[in-house]
C-alpha cells in the first residue's frame, strides 16, 4: 500500500501556510500507511559556504546545545541550531563533508536524516496524525514538501525504514511499490561510493538517483536511466532544492493523481488527499501517464 503526497508552490503566496495546507493531505493517507510517516520540507535556505543538517537522536533529552558547542570548537566555525522533539536542524558555516566527518567522530550515534542547503526531513513510527503533531507540521513554512505514509510489507517497522530517504545533497525520495533488483543495485552503488543506512528498497532508488546526478545527469536524465535500470513497480515522488518530480513505472499499477493551479502543483496517491487545497475545484486534475516524467523546478 503506502501513501504519497506532495505540494509544490509555484509562487510564494502560500509559503507561510505550507505546513497547514499539507498536514490534512498527509493525514488523509493514514489508511494507506498507518505504520509510520514522514515528510521532507524545503525552505529556510542557508547561504553559500553553509550546510544545513537534520539530525536525530533516540534520546528525547539529548543535549543538542552540547553537540553544537563541540562541533563549533572542532570545526572552528559558527554553528546555529534549532530543536524539534528529538530532532535538530543545524546550520553550520562549513562544507558538508567536513560537517559529516566531525559529527561521525564526536557523535557516531547521531543519525543524519538529510543534508543540503534547504531540505529538512522529519519522520517517525506511528500514525501520521501523531507524527504531524509531534513535529508541529501545521506551523512549518517553505516552498515545497513531499510526504509518505508507510504500510510495511518488506521490512520491519522502524524510523530508519520509514520515508523519505535522502542519499544526496537536498535530494529525497518517497516510493509506493517494490523493486525486484534492489540488492544487486545496492552492491553496485556501494562500489560507486553511495552509502546506505537501511535494507529498504526505496533507499536504493534514492541512492541510484544520487549516483546518476553525481555522474552529471540532469534530473530528467536520471529518471530516464532509472526506467532502464530499476526493475519493479513504483510511483516515485522526488524532492530537490529547486522543485519536485513524479514518475511511474511502465505498467503504472500504483495509483497517483496530479493537480495544478496557478498557485501550486499537488500530488497524491488518492484524490481525497487533495480536496482541502484552496482552489482545487478549478484545478487541472489528471492521472500521470506510465513511464512519463513530470518535473517542476524553479529553474
Amino acid at each position: 500500500m503506502c501513501g504519497i503526497v506532495g505540494l509544490y508552490l509555484k509562487n510564494d503566496k502560500f509559503e507561510k501556510k505550507l505546513g497547514e495546507l499539507f498536514e490534512p493531505m498527509l493525514i488523509s493517507m493514514t489508511d494507506r500507511g498507518p505504520d509510520s510517516a514522514g515528510f521532507a520540507i524545503y525552505g529556510d535556505e542557508v547561504g553559500e559556504n553553509w550546510v544545513k543538517l537534520t539530525l536525530r537522536h533516540p534520546d528525547e533529552a539529548f543535549s543538542w546545545e552540547t553537540l553544537s558547542d563541540k562541533l563549533s570548537v572542532s570545526l572552528g566555525c559558527e554553528v546555529k541550531w534549532m530543536q524539534n522533539a528529538n530532532v535538530a536542524v543545524l546550520k553550520i558555516n562549513t562544507d558538508e563533508r567536513s560537517a559529516r566527518s566531525a559529527l561521525n567522530e564526536l557523535y557516531p550515534d547521531v543519525l543524519i536524516l538529510s543534508a543540503g542547503s534547504s531540505i529538512e526531513i522529519l519522520k517517525e513510527v506511528g500514525l501520521p496524525e501523531n507524527i504531524a503533531s509531534k513535529f508541529n507540521l501545521s506551523g512549518m513554512q517553505g516552498s515545497h514538501i513531499i510526504g509518505h505514509t508507510r504500510m510495511a510489507t518488506e521490512s520491519a517497522v522502524t524510523m530508519e525504514g520509514s520515508h523519505p530517504f535522502s542519499t544526496g545533497s537536498d535530494l529525497c525520495l518517497v516510493h509506493n511499490g517494490s523493486l525486484s533488483n534492489h540488492n544487486r543495485l545496492r552492491d553496485k552503488l556501494k562500489r560507486e561510493g553511495i552509502t546506505f543506512e537501511t535494507e529498504n528498497d526505496s533507499e536504493v532508488a534514492a541512492g541510484y538517483l544520487t549516483w546518476r546526478l553525481n555522474q552529471g545527469d540532469t534530473l530528467k536524465e536520471a529518471l530516464e536511466n532509472a526506467l532502464k535500470d530499476l526493475d519493479g513497480f513504483f510511483t516515485f515522488t522526488i524532492g530537490t532544492k529547486d522543485g519536485f518530480a513524479v514518475m511511474r513505472d511502465p505498467i503504472a499499477c500504483k495509483p497517483a493523481v496530479l493537480a495544478e493551479t496557478d498557485d501550486y502543483v499537488a500530488m497524491a496517491s488518492e484524490y481525497q488527499a487533495l480536496v482541502t487545497l484552496p482552489g482545487i475545484e478549478n484545478a487541472k486534475v489528471w492521472e500521470p501517464e506510465p513511464a512519463t516524467f513530470y518535473i517542476w523546478e524553479r529553474k
